[in-house]
């Protein structure tokens, strides 16, 4: 079963886990982690690519694995 977007209102899937240290001022995300923690958020790729930090916090985002579509879709309008 996978688990959902964290976000308010987001029935995505997701892809990424947030976590953070309030007493460095620092965010990482990575990819998905196995078991949920209580400390973390789980994000899709939609919110973990928007993610900004507040002013004077460092994010981390080197550990995530991107995955770029190979075609472009079209929204129907």
């Amino acid at each position: 079963m996978t688990r959902q977007c964290n976000r308010s209102g987001c029935c995505e899937s997701a892809t990424a886990t947030l976590g953070y240290d309030y007493a460095q001022r620092t965010a990482w995300l990575v990819d998905i982690i196995d078991k949920p923690h209580p400390a973390t958020y789980d994000l899709c790729a939609r919110h973990a690519d928007g993610l900004s930090v507040p002013m004077g916090w460092t994010l981390h985002d080197q550990r995530r694995m991107v995955t770029v579509p190979l075609f472009e879709t079209s929204q129907a309008s």
